[in-house]
């Protein structure tokens, strides 16, 4: 009689035990589509191996290519269910800014994968010339300047153009060309040759911590990174999420004598908001788990912390939130 007890009990167990897996699973897709980048690309190449991750231990999900604002907008008209942005474009999806057209109500922030720094590069005979030491100098001073920045719709682009608008006050495209200077817009190769070969003074654009293209620059000609006022960064992390980031000397970049703050953001990973909690746990804790491995694919992606998602400003899915501040809390 206690042997068929014990069994009944144990067999109540497992029958319990299998009612709350499939309670977590409950609302679950059969498969999820994730919205990457342009072939080639970081994005690219850490969007296949994150869904080849996420079907061997989660569910299945499908790579595809895509955009930061692109996206946005396509995640929150369910296009799609996953996706690379960054987190100042999250900031302006939410409040309806340019270049969103109103505000999205389906998308959160499943994890903030990895920095983005927004780096002002420039050749150093056109800062002695002029006598600039900063971006604040440039702008207040209305030098001249053959300018280059990458195309409008990018990431790029948008910190660029945001930081002048919120930071200085300005146009950089009207105002530039009203002090006697131009504007152009090339990809990192393209900027990276017109630097080093004269045709313009300075190079900005966002990427990841350890630049190849900036060390390429250097490696060719004299130039030096400037540094942008916190009047401007403090307008830009009230407005749009960002957050001042050093460079610091002795780092990877040789023209860095001196410590350099400039915008900092995050490449994100973006969600359906309406997909379960259970689902955005499980996404995000997979994510923790293969950190090293996936890091194989984009090297930025293994400096993902706990700690920075649970302190992180933006609207994180509630169960990626329950996730991160579990692992924050157990030091992971």
């Amino acid at each position: 009689m206690k042997a068929f007890k014990a069994l009944a009990i144990s067999a109540l167990a497992v029958l319990f035990s299998g009612n709350v897996w499939a309670a977590d699973k409950a609302g679950w897709p059969d498969g999820l589509r994730f919205l990457a980048g342009p072939p080639g690309g970081n994005w690219f190449a850490l969007g296949g191996a994150l869904s080849e991750m996420w079907s061997h231990e989660v569910v299945q999900v499908t790579s595809g290519t895509g955009g930061g604002v692109s996206n946005i907008i396509n995640i929150d008209r369910s296009k799609g269910d996953m996706g690379f942005s960054v987190a100042s474009l999250q900031s302006a999806a939410d409040a309806g800014i340019p270049p969103f057209k109103q505000k999205t109500t389906n998308v959160a922030v499943l994890a903030n994968a990895y920095p983005q720094v927004t780096y002002f590069i420039a050749r150093q005979d056109f800062l002695d010339k002029n006598g600039i030491k900063d971006l604040g100098d440039l702008v207040e001073k209305k030098i001249p300047v053959r300018f280059a920045t990458l195309k409008p719709g990018t990431s790029s682009e948008f910190i660029i153009a945001h930081l002048f608008d919120t930071g200085y006050g300005i146009d950089y495209r009207d105002a530039i060309k009203s002090w006697g200077g131009a504007v152009q817009y090339a990809s990192y190769s393209d900027g990276a040759d017109l630097i080093s070969d004269n045709h313009i003074d300075v190079f900005a654009f966002s990427v990841g911590e350890v630049a190849a293209i900036v060390m390429n620059i250097e490696s060719q000609t004299k130039v030096k990174l400037l540094a942008v006022d916190k009047k401007a960064l403090a307008a830009m992390e009230n407005k749009f999420k960002t957050y001042t980031y050093t460079v610091k000397p002795g780092g990877a970049y040789k023209c860095v004598t001196a410590p350099v703050e400039t915008i900092g953001d995050f490449t994100s990973i973006v969600i359906r908001k309406d997909l379960p909690d259970s689902l955005a746990y499980e996404l995000a804790k997979a994510m923790l788990k293969n950190q090293k491995g996936l890091s194989e694919a984009v090297k930025d992606f293994g400096s993902m912390t706990a700690k920075s998602n649970s302190e992180s400003k933006l609207p994180i899915h509630p169960g990626a939130r329950k996730f991160w501040n579990e692992a924050a809390k157990a030091g992971k």
